[in-house]
């Protein structure tokens, strides 16, 4: 949880800077029309439009994020690492023209994440953790589809992405083939 509150405490210095900067640090996030994706990928997590923007992004990066992290943290930090270059580049490819920034592509990672790994993995601790993550936090797969101008529905939507194919490649089979 350490690593977790670290990255907040992290993203609020950044944004507590970037306010007093009238938020001119935002062109550092991701820009499709950019000839290159970096370093936008790597800084889109960090940078958030608002106070708010990073509150909303908070709470359920910390939740999501600790659920991720009780599989060890080396491989907590390669998921992670994973749904930021993988999410980022999508949105790199196939975003609209603007600067898309926050933790939310993260958000969206962890959730695709942890509801796929239930479905790939089939133990009852990950169908557990899977079926309780879609109650708790299902509705927000309303946020892939576009709907507000200001809102980066392509980093949630390649987040979500990056998520589900992490899952797939880190996913452990618990079903023994029996013949």
């Amino acid at each position: 949880m350490n690593l977790l509150s670290g990255f907040v405490l992290l993203t609020v210095v950044l944004e507590a800077v970037n306010a007093y900067l009238d938020h001119r640090l935002n062109v550092l996030g991701i820009n499709p029309a950019s000839a290159t994706p970096f370093p936008g990928i790597l800084l889109a997590p960090f940078l958030h439009a608002s106070f708010s923007h990073l509150i909303v992004n908070a709470g359920p990066f910390l939740v999501l994020g600790w659920l991720v992290s009780l599989r060890g943290v080396g491989k907590f930090l390669v998921i992670s690492l994973f749904i930021i270059l993988v999410g980022g580049m999508g949105v790199w490819l196939f975003g609209r023209t603007a600067f898309h920034i926050g933790s939310s592509g993260l958000v969206f990672g962890y959730f695709g994440f942890l509801l796929a790994l239930g479905f790939f993995e089939r133990q009852k601790e990950s169908l557990l953790i899977s079926f309780v993550v879609f109650i708790l936090y299902g509705g927000i797969f309303i946020g892939v589809l576009p709907s507000q101008a200001r809102v980066s529905w392509e980093t949630h939507l390649f987040g979500l992405i990056a998520g589900v194919i992490a899952a797939w490649i880190w996913s452990v089979p618990g079903r023994k083939k029996s013949y």
